[in-house]
Parts: C-alpha cells; sequence; structure tokens
C-alpha cells in the first residue's frame, strides 16, 4: 500500500475514534448567563494576564493585572485597584521615572493574613520581590530579608512557589527558554539555580510533593516540555517532561555543582492510548488535588497533540516518585553509587563525587512516567482545575478558547462531562481560574472582567426529581421540592444518574424554575393554520443526551426530531396542513428510561383562509430552520 494509501487509512481510523469520544464526551446540558446567575466584576484597563489569589475573607478575590493588583469584593460587586510601589526611589517626585515601572509578575499568599507576597520586574529586567499591607496607601513594598538579589526576568507566565515563613522563607521560580539559568531556581537563605541544558525549555507548573513522614524527603516537581532534538520529519517538536529536586539540597562542594541542584532527575511523560495510537505531547496545564497521604496526591495533567486533540491524563506521586527511586539511568550502563543519585541526604555538599558526576551527567531517568488519557475530545481546552468532592468523586473545570468552561466529572476512572457553563455574554479568552473548594465557587478571569461561579446553583437542571439526579453533578441534589445545593439528606446518585432513586418520593407543587415556557404547554385556544400551509413546530431541548420525538394524537412521528444539540429547538415540519394534520402534537423526551412531555401544541384548520401560514416564525427559529436545511444538503 502507497504512503498516501496509509496515511489516508490512519487519518479515517484517526477521525473515527475522535468522533466515536466526543459522542461520548458531549457536555449534557448548555448554560448561559440567561439560566445561570453569574457574579460579575469589572477590571479595567487591557490585562493580557491575570493571577487569581483568594483574600482573607471568602468574599474577597486579588487578582493582577499588568502594574495593578485588584481588591474585588462579590458581596458589595466593587473593585478597588491598587498600585504597589516596588523601587524605593518612586516614593519621591518623580514617579514616572523608567525605574519606577514594574510589572507584577509573582503573587502569593503568606502565614500572615494581612500581607502578600509580591515580584515585579522593571524595564532593566531587574525584579523585586516584597511583602505588602493590602491596607496600607499606599501600597508599599517590604523588602524581603532572604530574598535578595534576583537579577533574572521573571516572566508573568512562569510558576512559582512561596514555601516557608518570613523568618525562614524559600521562594522557588522556574525560567523558561534557552538561555541563563534554564530551570528551576530557587531563592532564599540557600540559593540554587539549574545550568543550562542547552535546549529549550518551557515550564508549565511547579508541585509540592507533600509532606512525607520524613520530612527531609520531601521534593519539588516541575512539570515542562523541551524541544526535540530529533530532526525526523516524523518527531514530535515537544516532549513533555517531569523533574524533581529536594527541598533539603543545599547544592554541591566548593569543587563540583556548588550553588546548584545535587538532586535533580528527569523523566519523560507519556499521555496517550496505544490501542487507538492516539498520543499527546503539548503539555498545555497542571493541577494537583491533595490527599491525605502524599502518596495519593492526584496531579491532572491537560494535553494537546498535533491535530488539536485535547486529552486529560491522571499521575499519583507515588507513580513519579517510583521512578525517580528505581528506574535505570539513561545511558548508563555501570555502577550506582550509594547514596542513589537523586536521593534526599541531610547535606548535599558532602556528597561522594561519583554521585555528583552522575546526577550532573546522567540525570534522565530511562523508564517513563505514564497514564493512558481520562478524557479524549476535539474541544481547545487552555486550563484545568480540580474539585475534590468527598465520597463522590473529583470534578473537573476545563476552559474553552470561546469562554466557556466544561464541568467534567471524574468517577472510577470514567469521564462525564456534566455541562458546559458559560459565564461570558461575548466571546472572551479566560487568562485564569481559581477554584475554591470550602464555599463552592469557581473564579474565572477575563481581560476586562472577574466573574464567580457558584457550584452549588443547581436549579437549572430542571424541576423534577429525575432531572436533577440525570445531572450526576456532585454538587446538586433533591430535597423532595428543588434542585438544590447537595446535602445528606438531598437525592442524588452521582455514580449511575440512576432516576429510579426518585420513584419512592411524595410528589409536590414544585416552585422550581421551569425551564421550559409555560405559555407553550397545553394551548387551551389551540392554533390556527390556513388550508395547505407549511407550519413548524418547536420544542426546546436541554440535555443533548436525550433523545426527543413528536406525537400526534399520542403516536410517535415517523419524521425524527431534527435537532443541533442542547439549547437548539426541536422541528417538526408539518407539510401542507389539512383535516387529517389537525389534534394535539407532543414533544416527548427519553433519557435512560425516563420518559417526559415537554411542550403541547393544539393545531386546528383555519378553513377560511388559505396559502402561507398567517403565524410565521421567529426570526431566530426560521435561520436555524435555514442552517439546518443546508447542514443537511451539504
Amino acid at each position: 500500500m502507497c504512503p498516501l494509501a496509509l496515511f489516508s487509512v490512519f487519518l479515517g481510523q484517526f477521525i473515527f475514534s475522535v468522533e466515536a469520544l466526543n459522542f461520548i464526551h458531549k457536555p449534557r446540558v448548555t448554560l448561559t448567563d440567561k439560566d445561570v446567575s453569574f457574579l460579575r466584576i469589572h477590571l479595567s484597563g487591557n490585562n493580557r494576564h491575570i493571577k487569581l489569589l483568594q483574600g482573607p475573607q471568602d468574599n474577597i478575590v486579588y487578582a493582577t493585572g499588568h502594574r495593578n493588583l485588584f481588591q474585588t469584593n462579590f458581596h458589595s460587586s466593587k473593585s478597588s485597584i491598587m498600585s504597589p510601589v516596588f523601587g524605593e526611589g518612586c516614593r519621591s517626585n518623580d514617579p514616572t521615572s523608567p525605574d519606577c515601572h514594574y510589572n507584577i509578575t509573582v503573587l502569593h499568599k503568606t502565614e500572615d493574613p494581612n500581607q502578600l507576597f509580591l515580584c515585579g520586574t522593571n524595564g532593566q529586567q531587574h525584579t523585586l520581590c516584597c511583602y505588602m499591607n493590602p491596607s496600607d496607601d499606599p501600597f508599599n513594598c517590604t523588602r524581603s530579608k532572604g530574598i535578595q538579589d534576583i537579577k533574572q526576568h521573571i516572566h508573568e507566565r512562569e510558576p512559582s512557589l512561596l514555601i516557608g515563613s518570613s523568618e525562614v522563607e524559600e521562594f522557588y521560580t522556574t525560567h523558561s527558554g534557552t538561555e541563563g539559568s534554564v530551570g528551576i531556581n530557587r531563592f532564599g537563605k540557600n540559593r540554587l539555580w539549574t545550568e543550562d541544558s542547552g535546549t529549550e525549555q518551557r515550564y508549565v507548573s511547579l508541585v509540592a510533593s507533600g509532606q512525607r513522614e520524613d520530612r527531609l524527603q520531601d521534593r519539588l516537581y516541575a512539570f515542562y516540555i523541551e524541544r526535540n532534538r530529533d530532526p525526523s520529519l516524523d518527531s514530535d517538536l515537544w516532549i513533555p517532561r517531569i523533574a524533581q529536586v529536594c527541598m533539603a539540597d543545599r547544592g554541591g562542594s566548593k569543587g563540583y555543582l556548588q550553588f546548584r541542584w545535587t538532586s535533580k532527575l528527569s523523566a519523560r511523560l507519556f499521555c496517550g492510548d496505544h490501542d487507538s495510537r492516539l498520543y499527546f505531547t503539548q503539555l498545555v496545564d497542571v493541577n494537583t488535588v491533595l490527599a491525605e497521604r502524599w502518596q495519593d496526591t492526584r496531579i491532572y495533567a491537560l494535553f494537546r497533540n498535533g491535530w488539536g486533540v485535547s486529552a486529560v491524563c491522571v499521575y499519583t506521586v507515588a507513580d513519579i516518585d517510583r521512578i525517580f527511586k528505581t528506574s535505570n539511568f539513561k545511558g548508563h550502563t555501570g555502577f550506582v553509587p550509594s547514596p542513589r543519585p537523586g536521593e534526599c541526604v541531610k547535606d548535599s555538599t558532602k556528597l561522594p563525587m561519583e554521585v555528583l558526576k552522575m546526577v550532573d551527567k546522567h540525570s534522565e531517568m530511562e523508564e517513563w512516567v505514564t497514564s493512558g488519557p481520562l478524557l479524549v475530545t476535539h474541544h481547545y481546552y487552555h486550563h484545568i482545575r480540580v474539585d475534590r468532592v468527598q465520597g463522590k468523586g473529583n470534578v473537573l473545570f476545563l476552559s474553552l478558547e470561546n469562554g466557556g468552561i466544561h464541568k467534567v466529572l471524574e468517577r472510577d476512572g470514567h469521564a462525564f462531562v456534566i455541562a458546559e457553563l458559560q459565564p461570558f455574554n461575548y466571546r472572551a479568552h479566560i487568562l485564569s481560574m481559581m477554584l475554591h473548594s470550602s464555599t463552592g465557587k469557581l473564579y474565572v478571569g477575563s481581560s476586562r472582567e472577574l466573574v464567580q461561579i457558584d457550584l452549588g446553583s443547581c436549579e437549572q437542571y430542571g424541576a423534577q426529581c429525575e432531572d436533577c439526579v440525570l445531572a450526576r453533578d456532585p454538587y446538586c441534589g433533591w430535597d423532595g421540592h428543588h434542585c438544590t445545593t447537595a446535602t445528606n439528606n438531598t437525592i442524588q446518585d452521582v455514580k449511575n444518574g440512576n432516576h429510579q432513586v426518585c420513584s419512592n418520593i411524595s410528589r409536590g407543587v414544585t416552585a422550581s424554575k421551569v425551564y421550559f415556557p409555560r405559555s407553550s404547554v397545553g394551548a387551551a385556544d389551540g392554533i390556527r393554520v390556513p388550508l395547505s400551509s407549511k407550519y413548524f413546530l418547536h420544542c426546546p431541548t436541554l440535555s443533548s443526551h436525550a433523545e426527543y420525538s413528536w406525537r400526534h394524537h399520542g403516536n410517535t412521528t415517523a419524521t425524527p426530531c431534527i435537532s443541533t444539540g442542547s439549547k437548539h429547538p426541536c422541528l417538526l415540519l408539518i407539510e401542507s396542513m389539512g383535516p387529517e394534520q389537525q389534534g394535539t402534537y407532543s414533544c416527548v423526551s427519553e433519557e435512560r428510561g425516563y420518559h417526559r412531555t415537554l411542550v403541547q401544541y393544539q393545531l386546528q384548520l383555519d378553513s377560511g383562509a388559505t396559502g402561507l401560514a398567517s403565524h410565521c416564525l421567529p426570526c431566530p427559529v426560521l435561520g436555524l430552520v435555514l442552517t439546518l436545511v443546508l447542514t443537511l444538503l451539504c
């Protein structure tokens, strides 16, 4: 078979597998600002990058702009602007000096709830880090005693961590690129950096492994992509990797690796499915879910591939730790010295020379850190945040390029896309997301707005118990009258979405929001349609996982429901109105055995007129009909 034919076969298999996965991972419902009340606060200016940080109170959120810090209060829907004063001379009469123009690149909490840790970089690529009190006016920089002389440029997109207190503080950050100390850098009492590898690296995340029984063994993991040195045309441009360093590392001896990491090891990350030949090498974002045992901490990594397909792979710290402790060293065939290179020791300056040399020359693991994808979809995701809902599974929030967010349930290794949330009423690019688990809030930032999403907002799923249970939303349950925030007393079945758990409850009059307009149900006067006219009936749809059909006098019509998915009407075309077309038309949905009549129309023949129907379709519906017709023709 010729190469072109082989490529065609592969492409066909690829498209088939992706389309099948997309069907499985289709959002069940789509919710806009018309369905859910999203709280929003305007951010002045055109902010090209946003960092979010939870404030000392639940209703306070900090957001960094280019040079300003916004303090937002969602109780009062107000935002105040604080302009950090980094340079000492900037308090004088010339604040317009170029030396005073610092871009905010780092924002962290400290142990003191009344202080923030910020870093700013000026036009000379000089960085200042300091503590600031949000209640101060002016917002002055109190220089850090331990973190000094950061002469490198810290880019606003570089991941960083602040560990410790103001007395014993350590600041970790990364440096991406090809020049300088590319890699993990630590500032504080024991400053360390990475020797230039000569290969371009781009860092995505820094993750602390969690406190171990022996604090000496605490580690830091860096997730990054490295430009592939393989010049082959069929090789991937980037290789995803993970690196480890020991937090107790103090560098090598004066003669070798002084002020450099002696515990840095790296391994290749793999995310893919061998059977379907789907591989993902473009690491996009990382989020960590801490566990009671450090070994069980889960790291969710968002990937893409060259076909624009996204995937989520999950790794545990135990899996990563095992690779660095047991794998052979790539390119090394001889004796492995003791202590094993990469092992955390009390005083790294006293490590034997053969250990230091091996770390310097053969620091890559031969074995890969592997995972099969939890989720594969054609959607182009940019950010991932994960919430652990006790006893019910994990919920992933994945940002889309149009400003939407997919809310995904992960349980028992399977993914279920609960909903697509659309918090912006315009096409927006999400710059940052922050999850506040204790209050059940998700914060999403664009260049001009900060939006709060209440994860316990549940009424939009429907007014019946079955609607609530089918949603499989861990945050929502049926209390006997409403779909509301889940408690120990509410009804839900997150695992299976089995609506039969509702069968034994007493039915009362519900006051929940009705998703479909009541005015279209049981129209007493009926709709008069002229003889021989065409007429469209439409039925709004909520769940894209349901099947919809029209029934005339109780019989299912042979014509299938025409729909383009969630929120688009299910249409029925009456080709020519006559006596036999009169009567009751019902739109019925069926989802996992749950049948429901959504709307009913009573059509009557208006024998006094002929020609086109006098009841024209609304413009949006008419436009949808034309779109559907063109789609079917194509």
